[in-house]
């Protein structure tokens, strides 16, 4: 059982009213546009997206700070410290992620993120790589970044693991811009690794009940500028990571 309890119900109440608000927007907001139009609006979803955000960070009482300017490239690259990066990115701007297809079902979450836009892979699958390729063009065509987890999966922040090149294959292909994003964490009453990090063999809801007996979470996003992904994904997979490992290093405390 988590502690501070009474703390643990009341922002658990404020976050299934959270949920219930938000999905009511979605379905007022968003889809009859899109069923005018018969078909998915990104842009419609990641400002929704953008939007519920700023209200989450009030309900889990975590601050959002960003470093650099938002880049205007197609493609975002971050480190990954689990599913909280989703709610501070989207924070500080309307953006598309690519996500583990588990997420998808995932209660009450899966929702949202599937309002969200969300692309879904099963990295297990190597031909799902390509039909998740198939799936960027309306996003870049809307005109709204696509944010990847180059590391293949989630850590506990204390480094950031190599990225692996393969979702980069289609920004190489088209000429599509990309740019380094770094994400770091504090937490008051607890551990970055333990208590924000969704990582190892963890499971979600005891994870994020303890999440919410945290008193406050702080999410910091640095940002680092555009460019032509080049010709060759691995050396740019390398290059990104480098470039984020600085971005990490950059902050206070580092």
């Amino acid at each position: 059982m988590p502690s501070h309890p009474f703390r643990v119900a009341g922002r658990s109440i404020r976050f299934f009213w959270f949920c219930a608000t938000a999905l009511g927007d979605f379905w007022s907001s968003v889809r009859p546009v899109e069923k005018k139009h018969g078909r998915r609006d990104y842009r419609r979803r990641a400002d929704w997206a953008h939007r519920q955000a700023r209200r989450l960070c009030k309900v889990l009482d975590l601050e959002v700070g960003s470093v650099g300017e938002v880049p205007t490239a197609r493609f975002l690259c971050s480190n990954h410290l689990g599913y909280l990066d989703i709610v501070t990115l989207v924070a500080v701007t309307p953006v598309v992620f690519v996500a583990k297809a588990e997420v998808r079902g995932w209660p009450v979450v899966g929702w949202l993120t599937r309002c969200a836009g969300t692309i879904y892979l099963q990295r297990e699958r190597k031909g799902d790589l390509v039909d998740v390729a198939k799936q960027f063009d309306p996003v870049i065509e809307a005109d709204v970044p696509v944010v990847i987890f180059l590391e293949g999966t989630s850590s506990g922040g204390d480094d950031v693991l190599p990225f692996r090149p393969s979702l980069l294959a289609s920004a190489v292909g088209n000429g599509w811009s990309v740019a380094p994003v770094a994400l770091d964490y504090s937490v008051e009453g607890g551990t970055v690794a333990e208590d924000v990090a969704y990582w190892r063999d963890m499971t979600f809801f005891p994870h994020f009940l303890n999440l919410l007996s945290k008193p406050r979470l702080g999410g910091r996003v640095a940002f680092g500028a555009g460019r032509h992904p080049g010709e060759d994904r691995k050396a740019l997979a390398k290059e990104l990571r480098d470039h984020v490992v600085a971005l990490r290093a950059s902050r206070p405390g580092a």
